[in-house]
């Protein structure tokens, strides 16, 4: 009997941590989504600034005929 309460209460502190586990990854993972949405809208700017000038770069270097 003694060995059947042990084991239950091996059972449940296993699940316990395993949902702690799985709560902490859940939660990071939705902390790096909201990370990688904010880089995104602060990199937006500079990816634009950079495509807008190797497109005027590419045009000052073609021959004008």
């Amino acid at each position: 009997m003694l060995l059947t309460v042990v084991w239950i209460a091996v059972a449940v502190l296993a699940l316990v941590v395993l949902g702690a586990l799985v709560h902490g990854l859940l939660g990071a993972g939705g902390r790096l989504r909201r990370e990688l949405t904010a880089l995104e809208r602060e990199v937006r700017p500079l990816l634009t600034e950079a495509q807008a000038t190797a497109a005027r770069a590419g045009q000052v270097q073609q021959p004008s005929s």
